[in-house]
């Protein structure tokens, strides 16, 4: 994990030198005060030499300043370091996160995926300033010190030193506890943002059920269980440090006695014993340093162990001679495949050994009853998930021979919840191609049948939509959603209940849209309304025993079977 952790520096090792070379230059600066006293007491004072002392007051004063100027760009530089890697880190993160399976999503949820790539890695960025820096000051002040003071007095200062030991087992032992309590307040954390983000997306819902004490009930539960974890570290936390500060009030505590004893058995003089002291408190100073950092050490290990294990998930990954896919003419071919989700039932397939032909430029509609696996099949046309057997064809290849982002490249999708990303209409009609023109906008929205209205806006393509398109209507989001699929322009279509969240004349309106956006593509329509699908070239019929029915509209009424009583049932409301 060391080894990981270091490679951050890697690109900002310049700076990392300069921020180590000024931490060594206070610490020398440290050493000098306590040096120079002593000369001072010893020889200075006795002598009554005041050109001398002035002199060495002036010196003092200039370490003083240099001292002023090191912690400065330490303070500084130092922080805009770990800022640098806090970025590095998180980017990565993020990174890793767009391309890892939509299995990882299914069961992680988003409080605890933010919690570690903001929260974690805020930590991180102090223990990476902090860390290098409090060892490097600490260790050079510790070796030093204990060279001065043996200098001084050896018997003395392995008296002092004896006493290390013990303070060390003591803080090694609370830092355990410690490191516990921290990661079972991380939980919580994580737990706490679930919460939050799903009820503030959810407020509209909870607002029209009437449900708000409710939420406001599951946050408290989730807010009390974080005050109880955070209640434990800090605890922990005042065992380590009430603990710790008794033992270095004990160790001050022997240096005097000690002291006191050598001084009246003139083993050393009443001037040295001063330096002593304060040579004891520049060994003090280390200590409560890295005592301290504790804390900040465990916080960093802790977010850094969360970051390592979110990059530790596999990613999507494609064969070693997979190949980009070039416009396909877009025959699809579904060959004995069997799905099954992760957290199904053993035995329980959603798809089992399904065959299905869909015929470049055919309009396909599946149509049956929920959990028949209809969402399902489309999921795995661009390889959101993976069949557990058989294969899917594209033009007679299999599609696990291509890569997935260019595969993607060739499909459109158009869900029942559509999603606009916080931003202008421009930003998010655009997302079907940043390299399109303002004029390729106008005309996919156009040919969405939404300019006109985004043209009455005050702002026109440049208003807000608000966070998820809040701020537009169900049919208006559709439309743009639409629009987006026109400006990427693919041969693959996916149609998956565009159109059965709407009113039947916003559904009707779509539907002319939807009609011109399959013109020309092989089209997949996961229909709920079988209004809207009778004139497709073939209408499957999926239920959780595969596919029972299969032809066009008019075949399938004369059939009166499984379609037949969908369609009565439908006619008759």
């Amino acid at each position: 994990m060391i080894r990981k952790f270091l490679r951050y520096y890697g690109p900002h090792k310049k700076l990392f030198a300069a921020d180590m070379l000024c931490a060594f230059l206070v610490s020398v600066c440290n050493m000098f005060y306590p040096m120079i006293t002593r000369r001072i007491i010893n020889d200075l004072i006795p002598n009554r030499n005041l050109r001398l002392m002035a002199f060495w007051f002036a010196i003092l004063l200039g370490i003083y300043i240099l001292k002023y100027c090191l912690n400065f760009f330490i303070q500084y530089q130092g922080h805009v370091m770990g800022v640098r890697i806090q970025l590095d880190i998180r980017q990565e993160a993020f990174d890793h996160l767009q391309r890892l399976p939509f299995t990882f999503f299914d069961k992680t949820k988003t409080g605890t995926i933010m919690s570690r790539i903001i929260n974690d890695t805020m930590d991180i960025s102090e223990l990476a300033h902090h860390g290098p820096e409090d060892i490097f000051i600490s260790g050079i002040m510790l070796i030093g010190s204990f060279i001065l003071l043996c200098r001084m007095n050896a018997l003395l200062t392995v008296i002092i030193f004896a006493f290390v030991p013990i303070l060390l087992a003591f803080a090694i032992r609370k830092r355990k506890k410690l490191s516990e309590a921290s990661m079972q307040t991380r939980v919580a954390v994580g737990e706490v943002n679930a919460t939050l983000e799903n009820s503030i997306s959810g407020v509209r819902v909870s607002r029209a059920y009437d449900y708000a004490e409710h939420e406001a009930e599951k946050f408290r539960l989730g807010s009390e269980a974080f005050a109880s974890a955070r209640s434990i570290y800090y605890k922990r936390m005042a065992e380590f440090y009430s603990g710790t500060g008794l033992l270095m009030d004990l160790l001050t505590l022997i240096t005097i006695a000690a002291g006191g004893v050598f001084t009246y058995f003139n083993q050393i003089t009443v001037a040295d014993f001063a330096a002593y002291l304060l040579f004891v408190g520049l060994f003090t100073e280390p200590l409560k340093k890295l005592i301290n950092f504790t804390e900040q050490l465990q916080s960093g290990v802790t977010g850094f162990t969360r970051i390592q294990e979110l990059l530790a998930e596999e990613p999507e990954q494609d064969s070693p001679n997979s190949r980009e896919l070039e416009r396909p003419k877009g025959e699809i071919v579904f060959d004995n495949v069997t799905f099954r989700y992760d957290n199904g039932k053993e035995g329980t397939n959603v798809l089992s050994n399904l065959n299905l032909t869909i015929h470049a430029g055919e309009t396909v509609a599946l149509v049956g009853p929920s959990g028949g696996g209809k969402s399902t099949l489309c999921h795995l046309i661009p390889r959101f998930y993976e069949p557990d057997s058989g294969r899917i064809l594209l033009d007679g290849v299999d599609i696990r021979e291509y890569t997935r982002l260019s595969l993607r490249r060739q499909i459109g999708i158009v869900q029942q919840d559509t999603f606009l990303f916080t931003g202008t209409i421009r930003d998010n009609i655009a997302y079907g191609n940043f390299s399109a023109t303002d004029e390729e906008i106008r005309q996919a929205a156009k040919m969405a049948s939404i300019h006109e209205y985004i043209e009455s806006l005050p702002n026109g393509y440049d208003t807000y939509v608000g966070e998820r398109g809040v701020m537009l209507s169900g049919g208006q989001r559709q439309r743009i959603s639409i629009a987006r699929i026109f400006l990427k322009n693919p041969p693959i279509l996916i149609l998956d209940e565009a159109t059965s969240a709407l009113d039947n004349t916003t559904e009707a309106q779509i539907q002319q849209a939807l009609d011109q956006l399959s013109a020309g593509r092989t089209t997949l329509v996961v229909a709920h309304r079988l209004s809207t699908i009778r004139n497709a070239d073939k209408i499957v019929v999926l239920t959780e025993q595969g596919i029972v029915e299969q032809g066009t509209h008019q075949e399938l009424i004369e059939k009166q079977g499984v379609y037949y009583s969908l369609w009565n049932t439908q006619q008759s409301t």
